[in-house]
């Protein structure tokens, strides 16, 4: 261990532990400054555990439906809110075992505590404010701790917190942000979910799976306001057929709480006001970057809107100091972050790695349905001026789709008109977030719609879909 270092990250989330473990393989000097958790937000309160509580609602609403694949379940199919939540924190202490195996594996130190980077090329790392969390593990042994350390190169990784909106601030117990939402010790019997983006949406799915009243409220006119709009519209038919309740174009005015229920006015657009009451509220307004007490105004960092300004290759306007993931602005996604990570580190050892297009950054959402998306919308297509090839294919004239009992769904491809380029794709229905791979892979290739068509998916398949959304645009389309 040493106290100089070629890069020093400071935050051991998916950005900062993926570009350490890049430049300890280019042969960097590396550390990384964590004050509670490896793996971060993502891995030990969010991605992760998230995805392991929705999973157990998918088996839970297969078990509360056997007659429909013949099959019989003697006796009632209940839900164990302290085993589910247990299950989900677990699946987070294996992986974030696993990111200090890691780290460990390839030579990089690890310090524990709290960052401030004093000058350029200086970071003082002083006792954490609040305890190490890692979910099931004690704090790492071996690490360093409290000091002054020197590095030629300092990457600010330090992600993002829930957006606090005044009045409705989170308390843990009426009022949750999506921490309380995932350690829940009963489900609540009704909950009001404010905001519709992916973790507001995700957590509604999920509740509403285990048999709670929830109701979505989004200031927006869509839901899901970053997908394309038919995308949107058919998943909010979905919510709506489970049973869950959506008020768009309307706003949270006022939250009271009471002794064991919240109080919710409610305006829509036109000025009519209600009342909405529910046990919990959750509260999923978006995130805002942790960029306070790290002494970046004093170095004079430049920040915009809650985050740090970056160039493609992650450089701040002061030579020395870079930033990645959440802190350097949306998209905020683990995926975009790791990349980041490792671009900024190949910048930093001088090998001239492309800069990020964010336009092929596919987003996904792990409701029921799935929903999964990358490139242009088809408005912000026509708002770009693009003549358009549009193509969908529906679930249902799919032949896997049909035979795992998921017929409601819809593949959606955009392209120019002129050249064939792949715009943007965007999906909603059983397993998306898996097939919308090879629709990155196919827009990073500079794919056209020929070698689409030309290419051969196995049948049966859900990718199928996807071959068959692309031919519909061209007027070739076999199965509809």
């Amino acid at each position: 261990m040493s106290s100089k270092y070629d890069v020093l990250i400071i935050g051991g989330g998916p950005g900062g532990y993926v570009a350490a473990i890049r430049a300890a393989q280019l042969g960097l000097k590396t550390a990384v400054v964590e004050r509670e958790h490896l793996g971060g937000i993502c891995l030990n309160w969010g991605c992760i555990p998230t995805k392991a509580l929705l999973r157990s609602a998918e088996v839970f609403h297969y078990a509360q439906h056997p007659e429909a694949y013949g099959l019989k379940i003697d006796g009632k199919v209940t839900a164990d809110p302290a085993a589910v939540v247990k299950r989900s924190r677990g699946v987070s202490a294996q992986l974030n075992g696993g990111v200090g195996f890691l780290l460990k594996k390839n030579k990089v130190d690890v310090i524990w505590g709290e960052a401030t980077i004093s000058k350029v090329g200086e970071v003082v790392v002083s006792k954490p404010k609040k305890a190490a969390v890692q979910p099931q593990n004690p704090v790492p042994k071996g690490v360093l701790g409290e000091g002054t350390y020197q590095a030629k190169n300092i990457i600010v990784a330090t992600g993002a917190r829930p957006r606090v909106l005044p009045g409705i601030e989170p308390d843990g117990k009426l009022i949750w942000t999506y921490f309380d939402a995932m350690v829940p010790t009963a489900f609540p019997k009704s909950l009001i979910v404010m905001g519709s983006g992916a973790i507001g949406i995700e957590f509604a799915s999920f509740y509403r799976t285990m048999g709670c009243e929830v109701t979505v409220v989004e200031v927006l006119p869509q839901i899901m306001p970053v997908e394309d709009a038919e995308i949107a519209a058919h998943a909010r038919k979905r919510f709506e057929k489970a049973g869950i309740k959506i008020l768009t174009s309307t706003k949270v005015v006022k939250v009271e709480k009471g002794g064991n229920e919240v109080t919710c006015t409610v305006e829509d657009d036109k000025g009519t006001k209600q009342t909405l009451k529910a046990e919990k509220l959750i509260s999923a307004v978006g995130v805002v970057g942790n960029i306070e007490n790290l002494g970046l105004e004093k170095l004079g960092v430049k920040t915009d809107r809650g985050c740090v300004v970056i160039d493609g290759l992650g450089r701040t306007n002061v030579p020395g100091i870079y930033a990645i993931g959440d802190v350097a602005g949306p998209p905020m996604l683990a995926h975009k972050a790791e990349h980041e990570g490792v671009i900024c580190v190949e910048g930093i050892k001088g090998l001239h790695p492309h800069a990020m297009d964010k336009a092929k950054i596919p987003g996904c959402t792990y409701c029921h349905p799935q929903v999964a998306s990358v490139g242009l919308t088809e408005a912000k297509a026509k708002e770009a001026g693009y003549a358009l090839k549009v193509g969908r294919f529906p679930f249902a004239g799919n032949g896997k789709a049909i035979a795992l009992g998921e017929p409601e769904g819809l593949v959606k491809t955009i392209f120019d008109a002129k050249t064939g380029k792949l715009l943007g794709a965007h999906m909603v229905g059983a397993e998306v977030t898996e097939l919308i791979q090879g629709f990155v892979v196919a827009m990073n290739l500079e794919t056209t719609e020929e070698d689409l068509i030309n290419a051969v998916f196995p049948h049966p398949t859900l990718s199928e879909m996807m071959h068959e959304s692309v031919m519909d645009a061209y007027g070739r389309v076999i199965h509809t």
